[in-house]
């Protein structure tokens, strides 16, 4: 490991983050307290325990020089996600609502990462301290806690540029401010904005005030838990709930450099950008093949049940839950208000295909970016035009810049790993029991952060049904998918710990 690393300030910050995560424990803990929920009190030590072992690593480790460099970055922004999951399964742990270690584990490791699967097979029933700490996992791990620490680390006169660059996806980062503390602090303020924003329209629309702020908290982090059994197609009574819900995940999905932006009233550069016209033109165009499909040729002797609305000669219907299902998938938000698997093997072929888009960089979306697919789609057609013109130097440009070659090369080969872990993750876990269908829809769902998947894993089935060994593997896919793969895998190369 070497003395190159700077060990107390990553225990420091480790600290902070267990202060941080214990204290949302607390903001949990009245939820099952004035419900008189026996979970309450296992809610309540799970809090002191989080922050009592918080308070040791940050008291304990006051380090000689405040300089993080990248080999710190990496361990930080990965270790830190293992101390939040680790923590904060203890309130299911504590409260004896999930006494699995390893199904405790998995959902909370689900929740940090707003990938959004579940073990929970009667989630109605669990006490309404748990459902509210599940929500504030996806709520955590939206913006990163990063970002919750950016704003907070320079205090203590740590500097934090080096960890947003080790979790910021895409090609570029554009800057709100030149101060990353004032970035952060803005990002997350239109944050808190989006989710209270979004808590007040549910309520109007007809959720209780519970439900509201649960599923406010769900969606803005694009992560998909819900209070309900049947997720948003419990509201399939209240259309107007889910054009909401669209709503807050298309926004939810878009970089938050181009929400900020059209906050101040500077649309144009809204609709400058690239990526976000093929983020919302791609939503769109696929909504539409499947309004066409599931309008036209979904079958009309289909039993409609709340998972399987009627859609079938049904326009508004139709337009509505395919815009919803789309839009989830795309976003990585998992929220679901109709079994997409039902419709037909055609319009479950589109879904498949857009487990591996994700939403846009510097949103909370998980899975592979849009930007990273521009990227690719444009250095695909410039290698015809190479053919014909050999000696021609054309670089791939985006939103009118010359994208350097080397980051062309870093996208080619994130594209290339992660292809080639979701085909040995899915060998893998037919190996652990599923079947192949259900392995190839549980290691795409796992590592693209989407939640709802494909066989029995479908969005009206859960991974309940996984074994232990499965359910660990698909943990580790949820980790390495939240932190843009190479951040953790780095970690397993012997050169990540020489010295020098």
């Amino acid at each position: 490991m070497g003395s190159s690393l700077n060990l107390k300030i990553i225990y420091r910050f480790l600290g902070i983050t267990a202060i941080l995560n214990g204290f949302f424990m607390f903001i949990a803990f009245p939820f099952s307290f004035f419900n008189d929920e026996i979970a309450a009190w296992g809610i309540l030590n799970a809090g002191i325990i989080t922050v009592f072992v918080g308070l040791l690593l940050f008291f304990f480790n006051k380090p000689a020089h405040t300089n993080i460099q990248k080999k710190e970055g990496y361990l930080i922004v990965t270790l830190g996600w293992l101390t939040l999951s680790v923590t904060g399964m203890l309130p299911y742990l504590l409260s004896g609502a999930i006494p699995s270690v390893s199904d405790a584990f998995f959902e909370t490791i689900s929740g940090y990462s707003t990938t959004g699967s579940s073990i929970l097979t009667d989630i109605e029933s669990m006490p309404k301290g748990i459902l509210f700490w599940r929500s504030a996992t996806h709520w955590i791990g939206g913006m990163g806690i990063i970002v919750l620490t950016i704003a907070i680390l320079p205090l203590l006169g740590i500097g934090g540029m080096q960890l947003f660059m080790a979790e910021a996806p895409g090609p570029s980062a554009d800057k709100l401010h030149p101060r990353i503390t004032d970035t952060a602090k803005r990002l997350y303020l239109i944050y808190v904005l989006l989710t209270l924003a979004e808590f007040f329209l549910l309520k109007v629309a007809g959720m209780t005030w519970f439900d509201a702020i649960n599923h406010a908290m769900a969606t803005v982090s694009t992560g998909g838990f819900s209070t309900k059994n049947a997720s948003i197609a419990h509201y399939n009574h209240l259309p107007f709930v889910q054009y909401i819900i669209i709503f807050f995940m298309l926004v939810a999905g878009t970089n938050f450099v181009l929400t900020y932006f059209a906050l101040k009233g500077k649309i144009q550069k809204v609709f400058q950008s690239e990526e976000f016209k093929y983020y919302l033109f791609g939503i769109v165009g696929i909504s539409s093949i499947i309004i066409f499909i599931i309008y036209f040729f979904q079958d009309p002797n289909l039993q409609t049940t709340i998972a399987h609305p009627k859609v079938f000669g049904e326009a508004e219907s139709a337009i509505r839950h395919a815009l919803f299902m789309v839009t989830s998938v795309v976003t990585t938000t998992g929220f679901v208000t109709a079994d997409f698997t039902m419709w037909n093997f055609f319009a479950t072929g589109i879904f498949f295909a857009l487990f591996f888009t994700g939403g846009s960089a510097g949103s909370t979306s998980g899975g592979v970016k849009v930007v990273r697919h521009i990227v690719m789609l444009k250095n695909s057609f410039l290698e015809f035009k190479k053919a014909l013109h050999p000696n021609a130097i054309i670089p791939v440009r985006y939103d009118g810049k010359s994208v350097h070659q080397n980051i062309v090369f870093n996208i080619i080969s994130f594209f290339i790993i992660y292809m080639l872990i979701f085909i040995m993750s899915s060998v893998t876990l037919t190996l652990l029991g599923l079947d192949f269908i259900s392995a190839l829809g549980a290691a795409s769902s796992s590592l693209g952060n989407i939640g709802p998947a494909i066989g029995s894993v479908s969005p009206v089935d859960n991974f309940a049904h996984l074994s232990a060994p499965a359910k660990w593997f698909c943990s580790f896919l949820m980790l390495i998918g939240r932190l843009e793969l190479f951040t953790v895998l780095i970690l397993f190369t012997p050169f990540f710990w020489r010295k020098n």
